[in-house]
């Protein structure tokens, strides 16, 4: 089985603004340790960054990756206008070319982006580590962030092809 981490929108115009997402600090900082961890192990880091006219625009300020995230010039960036990271992008190319099976999923935007992109890759026949503690969204009007990932963590999970992993659990061995 071969692995690849998909970071998805971890972008400055969505972490540095305020208010910031929920643990913003803690999850770039738990992102960071699994794509250490992956690149120790040989596996690919996919950034993917979504642009949006008038708000993330391509080669702004915002639309940048977030400055506390750490970036390797051997990582990969894919670009996105859609909150299904797999819609009219490379990355089911990029994936197949590389014999990436099973997917590393953090990021941004929880019930949005996140969601729609791991259910998608569930259906294309991917397995996929949702880390659990490694995405993140903003508070809503009827849930709080908190309880928004603590939601997608279990529901997501009960696909039989996701599970969702703490990062201080995540190891890449046997990817």
């Amino acid at each position: 089985m071969k692995s690849a981490v998909l970071v998805i929108d971890v972008q400055s115009g969505l972490f540095d603004g305020s208010p910031r997402p929920y643990e913003a600090d803690e999850v770039v900082q738990r992102i960071n340790s699994i794509t250490s961890k992956a690149r120790a192990a040989g596996v690919p880091v996919i950034f993917i960054q979504s642009e949006h006219p008038g708000f993330l625009e391509y080669a702004t300020d915002l639309w940048q990756l977030q400055s506390e995230l750490t970036v390797q010039d051997g990582d990969i960036k894919i670009r996105k206008t859609m909150a299904n990271a797999f819609l009219q992008t490379v990355l089911e190319a990029t994936l197949k070319s590389m014999g990436a099976d099973n997917l590393i999923i953090c990021g941004y935007s929880t019930e949005f982006c996140m969601d729609s992109t791991l259910r998608y890759a569930s259906a294309l026949g991917y397995r996929i580590q949702l880390i659990a503690d490694a995405h993140t969204t903003h508070d809503k009007a009827h849930l709080s962030a908190k309880q928004i990932r603590e939601h997608h963590n279990i529901t997501l999970a009960k696909s039989p092809a996701v599970s969702a992993v703490l990062s201080t659990a995540f190891h890449v061995e046997g990817y």
